[in-house]
């Protein structure tokens, strides 16, 4: 349940491009679609109320809707895969120790180019 929008393209092709609507834009309207609410709510949630996906690869319309509907079927799929969740992880020993070592040498490195004070 999705409209196609037809256009001309715009780019050079001489006398074809200016007179040949074969641009496609594909839109749906996710809320009016006839997916399950889950869908819905994912896809309106992830997207957006209104998916629209263009194509104008091609000098042929038909060509076109069939690219448009692909990049539609994929983009529709790819929102609706649960992103894998994060795993917490912890530093290891070694790079804690490294980190340590690091801020004590730039500590020092610092501490170093101080002008000597009163009781130096």
């Amino acid at each position: 349940q999705g409209a196609d929008i037809f256009g001309v393209l715009i780019r050079p092709g001489g006398q074809h491009a200016n007179r040949n609507e074969t641009a496609v834009t594909l839109r749906l309207n996710v809320p009016q679609s006839s997916l399950p609410e889950e869908v819905k709510a994912k896809l309106v949630d992830r997207l957006s109320p209104v998916v629209e996906v263009n194509s104008s690869e091609s000098r042929s319309q038909w060509r076109n809707r069939a690219l448009a509907r692909q990049r539609l079927t994929e983009k529709l799929e790819a929102a609706l895969v649960d992103p894998t969740p994060r795993k917490p992880t912890k530093p290891s020993r070694s790079a804690d120790r490294k980190r340590l070592d690091a801020k004590k040498e730039r500590s020092q490195t610092k501490r170093r180019r101080r002008p000597p004070g009163p009781d130096d």
